[in-house]
């Protein structure tokens, strides 16, 4: 445990203790990491000139290219919350699934994984359908546990599915890149939305009351309208998706460039919609500068704190107790995932990012664990963080529109099954990686013991004229050649 002295523990438990108390979280980063950093001089950790590539990783920051997807990624699901996609996807799968037990259910599951690839955004795609999808569901009989569960989680998945924004923060923090990283996530994503299907499904036949089929007056007729409407909603939804994703896929656009795409396309949509006015974009730009200056803010605490941490030799104290644990990589895996489970009852998920992250993936390499499928896995657990009850944050959405007819406890009741679900795919991906790693291109295979790199004989290199084992490599160089362990070349002597 302290192997590494006490410092790197104690500054660990310090964070934590700040953090508990109620400081922001940014600036308790930042204010451990400088305290710490004054010890760590003054104890002889290290020089103060350490502490001089501070201001290096704060440009590093701000110059990240990649993390200008953020602001883009928000400001494209703030348009399209307000632009009236939503609505009309719900209404029109609402009336499609409306005649069999949990209909309403299923539109709501399909609708939010459709927002989910759209907008990249949990609280947009939480508060969009529990306005519009809660009152229906109650008046329509629904059990509340059920309404305000399938809600909940059909919202959280849009952390999962690209072009989820803590995709983008992994792939940063894990140094892959966010097409590898989102290529990896779609099996994950597509097995989440097809349990939360089935289990609907199962509930139907068991408790088929909880989640009647809609009348005949409330869901119309089945026919061709309904249809088209419902195409109308879906279609330009994968053409946005195809804008974003596609062109990220197939090399056309970075995911900076892909973000800035997507909100010209929701921008076209919103003014398709009759949506688009100056009081909605101005809302739009003010919300996305609000959680782009907090993740701006927390990536500088961290990194004050990751770099004092790794001058008292943090990274290699995590290193020494996590790669000891019994069972080898999946039992790292394992422990990793209830340790940020549970410290997902407290930090959100850009916080765990940001902090535990970087700690974690210098181990996770060592022990021969593919980033992205580690990144992804850790993606699943996360969502997590906005279903656990009391903190979580979906929870506290529903809360904040549910009428008083809910009680608080039929939301929390209500996400435990789902969060259930949601550890079980966590479970399902640490046993079978291929689901991840499956999508990715691992590229051609090069041998490194037939690897040769060969110089032509009249390079200038006098008897390294092969360096690749073939006879002349080692020989004695030419007559005036250049012996590198002889000195210098005649002439050049004093």
């Amino acid at each position: 445990m302290f192997a590494f002295g006490i410092l790197p523990p104690a500054m660990f438990l310090c964070m934590i203790c700040f953090m508990l108390y109620g400081f922001p979280v940014a600036f308790t980063l930042g204010a451990v990491g400088m305290l710490f950093g004054a010890i760590g001089i003054a104890t002889e950790h290290f020089a103060p000139a350490f502490l001089g590539n501070l201001p290096h990783r704060f440009f590093g920051i701000i110059s990240n290219e990649l993390l200008l997807a953020i602001p883009f990624f928000t400001f494209m699901g703030a348009i399209l919350e307000r632009s009236g996609l939503a609505e009309d996807l719900l209404e029109g799968t609402g009336k499609l699934f409306g005649a069999v037990p949990g209909g309403l259910a299923y539109a709501v599951i399909v609708v939010g994984a459709i927002l989910g690839a759209i907008t990249g955004t949990v609280a947009a795609s939480v508060i969009t359908m529990g306005v519009i999808s809660l009152p229906v569901m109650l008046r329509h009989g629904y059990n509340p546990r059920l309404a305000t569960g399938v809600i909940a989680a059909s919202g959280t998945i849009t952390q999962l599915i690209p072009p989820s924004l803590v995709l983008v923060v992994l792939a940063d923090q894990l140094g892959r890149s966010v097409g590898d990283m989102y290529l990896g996530a779609m099996g994950p994503s597509a097995l989440q939305v097809l349990i939360f299907l089935l289990f609907i499904l199962l509930l139907s036949l068991v408790r088929p009351q909880h989640m009647p089929p809609l009348p005949k007056e409330g869901r119309g007729d089945l026919n061709a309208a309904l249809v088209i409407k419902v195409l109308a909603g879906i279609v330009p939804s994968v053409v946005l998706i195809f804008l974003v994703l596609g062109t990220i896929f197939i090399g056309l656009a970075t995911p900076t460039e892909a973000g800035a795409l997507g909100v010209v396309g929701a921008m076209i949509l919103a003014l398709l919609h009759g949506r688009l006015n100056l009081a909605m974009v101005r809302e739009a730009v003010h919300s996305t500068a609000d959680l782009t200056v907090m993740v701006v803010f927390i990536l500088i605490g961290s990194t004050v704190f990751s770099l004092v941490f790794q001058g008292m030799d943090g990274g290699r104290w995590i290193e020494h107790l996590l790669s000891h644990l019994p069972g080898g990589p999946i039992g790292f895996l394992i422990f990793v995932n209830v340790f940020v489970f549970f410290l997902a009852f407290f930090l959100d998920f850009f916080e765990i990012a940001f902090i535990v992250v970087p700690l974690l993936a210098p181990v996770a390499q060592s022990l021969g664990i593919d980033l992205v499928w580690f990144g992804v896995l850790l993606c699943i657990n996360m969502q997590t963080s906005f279903m656990h009850p009391p903190f979580g944050f979906a929870l506290f959405y529903l809360r904040s529109i549910a009428s008083r007819e809910v009680r608080t406890t039929d939301i929390y009741m209500g996400a435990i099954p789902w969060l259930g679900m949601q550890l079980l795919l966590v479970g399902i991906v640490i046993f079978w990686p291929g689901l991840v790693t499956g999508m990715l291109d691992s590229g051609p295979r090069v041998d490194i013991d037939k690897l040769q790199i060969q110089i032509p004989e009249d390079s200038g290199l006098g008897g390294f004229g092969n360096l690749g084992g073939a006879p002349g490599f080692g020989d004695a160089p030419a007559a005036g050649g250049l012996d590198p362990l002889s000195g210098p070349p005649p002439g050049l002597s004093n």
